[in-house]
Order: C-alpha cells, then structure tokens, then sequence
C-alpha cells in the first residue's frame, strides 16, 4: 500500500518535468533564429567573419565537389564563389525558416536563402542546417545549401 503514493508522487513529476520541456524550445528557437539572422546582417555589410561565425572550427558545409570540412575551407569556397569581389553583390535573407529540435542540445534548421539586387535576377535555394548548443551558444555543424 504504501509503493502507490510513491508510484503516484513520481508520475506527477514526470507529468510536471514532461510539461516543462517545451519552454526550452522556444528559447533554443529563439536564440537560433538570432544567429541565423545575424548572419544575414553580417552578409549585408560585407562582414564575411561574422557571417562565418555561426559555424563551429570543425563544422561541414556541402559544396559543388562534396563537403567542405572546417571553418577555413567554408570560408575560402565563400571568397572563391559569392566573396570573389571582397564582398557579395546580392543582399541575403531568410524565409521559411523552421527550426525542429533534436534533443536538448541539437536542432535541425531548414528554410529558403534569398538573394537579391545587385542588377542580377533574385536567386532563392533550400538549406537545412544542423547546430549544436556550444560553450559560445547555438552554432552550425553542417550546412546543406543548394
């Protein structure tokens, strides 16, 4: 008799620990969401670093030959594609963004890149990205753009 008010009390904490959970997400969606967008922001002025640094040292990003593989070769498919002027002709934002966590630390990015102005015909693509909360906040371990 006395096993049902403990079996009780631990699944009225489950059901509370359970009911918490969804708050992590909007928080998690929302500070991606700002890394996301500053990114754009960062693409807009010129600033190649700072559009850089939602990637981790080690992350991968798929190119035209197969992945790229750390910060340092993202960057330089970068500067040998849109940044072979020093800086892009297009601005950049992002629509249809979704985020869908995968876990308390990982979540799975996709949504439409847009490019536009510049003299040259708007340019829109699909990616979907996969970040990893870091020591430094919410950071992308690979990108798959096309």
């Amino acid at each position: 008799m006395k096993r049902r008010p403990v079996v009780s009390f631990l699944a009225v904490m489950s059901v509370l620990g359970a009911a918490r959970l969804p708050a992590q997400g909007p928080a998690a969606d929302v500070q991606i969401r700002a890394v996301l967008d500053s990114t754009a922001a960062g693409w807009n002025r010129g600033d190649l670093s700072r559009y850089l640094w939602a990637y981790t040292d080690t992350a991968t990003a798929m190119g035209a030959n197969g992945p790229e593989r750390g910060r340092a070769a993202i960057e330089a498919q970068m500067r040998a594609g849109f940044w072979r002027t020093g800086r892009p002709i297009q601005a950049l934002h992002y629509e249809h963004v979704e985020v869908r966590m995968l876990g308390a630390g990982h979540a799975l990015v996709t949504g439409q890149f847009v490019l536009t102005g510049g003299g040259r015909p708007d340019r829109t693509g699909w990616f979907t990205t996969v970040w990893a909360r870091t020591a430094d906040g919410w950071r992308m371990i690979h990108d798959h753009s096309g």
